[in-house]
């Protein structure tokens, strides 16, 4: 079983990712949410953790005071707000890169996506 981390612990993981990139984290810029492309190689993930409480209720509210969007390269990472709340928390060892990842169930389509983590934007309690 994952365990499920808090905001005060995604950031202690965030912080120890490298300054350098691998080869593969480099190759794509996840600044904000996208798809993840066949060319990145997601298999070589390691899934450290989840920050989706098994007990919380369905939240579908975003956290975007400054105006910011969904989209936004600069949007807060709020935890307990949506889409944070669905993700899986995923670092490559090779780099210790921290992705967020989850996945978008549209009406007629599924969605893989993922964001690389950004210590700056984690917000500790909205």
């Amino acid at each position: 079983m994952i365990p499920v981390l808090n905001a005060q612990e995604l950031l202690a993981l965030a912080s120890q990712q490298h300054e350098q990139q691998c080869s593969n984290c480099a190759s794509h810029d996840f600044s904000c949410w996208e798809t993840i492309l066949s060319t990145f190689d997601r298999d070589g993930l390691k899934t450290v953790g989840t920050l989706q409480h098994p007990d919380a209720e369905e939240i579908w509210d975003e956290y975007h005071p400054n105006g910011t969007t969904i989209w936004s390269e600069n949007a807060p990472i709020a935890v307990n707000f949506h889409p944070y709340n669905r993700c899986t928390v995923d670092q490559c060892p090779e780099c210790s890169t921290v992705y967020l990842r989850y996945t978008e169930y549209g009406g007629y389509y599924v969605d893989e996506r993922i964001r690389v983590v950004k210590p700056e934007l984690i917000i500790q309690s909205p």
